[in-house]
């Protein structure tokens, strides 16, 4: 097992003033560790018969396509408003530092699809949450959620109903 938190860089104050943020581009930039890391996310949930990987907008778009491969899987792109092209279902939601709303193609799930959510980074759970609501209403099947990092000291699984997968907790 590759120690992947030696390749995440701290960024303090950023994106406003007491949050430290993540930077996994160092480890984008680690073609051994970015390989090993989706391989290693999809392993856990190789035994799952995923059908679609859904990637959050914009660091979810490295590692769901990257998982959906090596799961056989299709990707769906969740995105922020206007930037799909064909008809959308919305949620929005809460960050630890404001609110946002998210899009999906409303043709993305089909009725009893598995899907696995996947994202770099899971703090306060509240993208997965609102993914986990349109997946729902989409009638898709939430198999869990595959992350590259856990904020776990803000208890995202309290909020959270399907297994969380995450190789670096903090």
């Amino acid at each position: 097992m590759m120690d992947y938190s030696s390749l995440i860089r701290d960024i303090p104050d950023y994106p406003e003033p007491g949050i430290v943020f993540k930077d996994i581009t160092p480890l984008c930039n680690n073609p051994e560790a970015l390989i090993s890391c989706a391989k290693e996310l999809a392993d856990r949930f190789r035994d799952t018969d995923i059908d679609r990987v859904v990637g959050a907008e914009a660091r979810g778009f490295i590692f769901g396509p990257l998982i959906a491969v090596e799961l056989k899987a299709g990707f769906v792109p969740v995105r922020k408003p206007g930037k799909l092209p064909s008809k959308t279902i919305s949620e929005s939601y809460e960050l630890e530092y404001g609110t946002d709303t998210l899009e999906m193609h409303e043709d993305a799930i089909a009725e009893g699809e598995k899907v696995l959510i996947v994202d770099d980074l899971l703090a306060t759970g509240g993208t997965v949450c609102a993914i986990l609501k349109m997946i729902r209403r989409l009638k898709g099947v939430p198999a869990g959620v595959a992350a590259l990092i856990e904020l776990s000291f803000l208890n995202p699984a309290d909020k959270i109903d399907v297994p969380i997968e995450a190789l670096i907790k903090y």
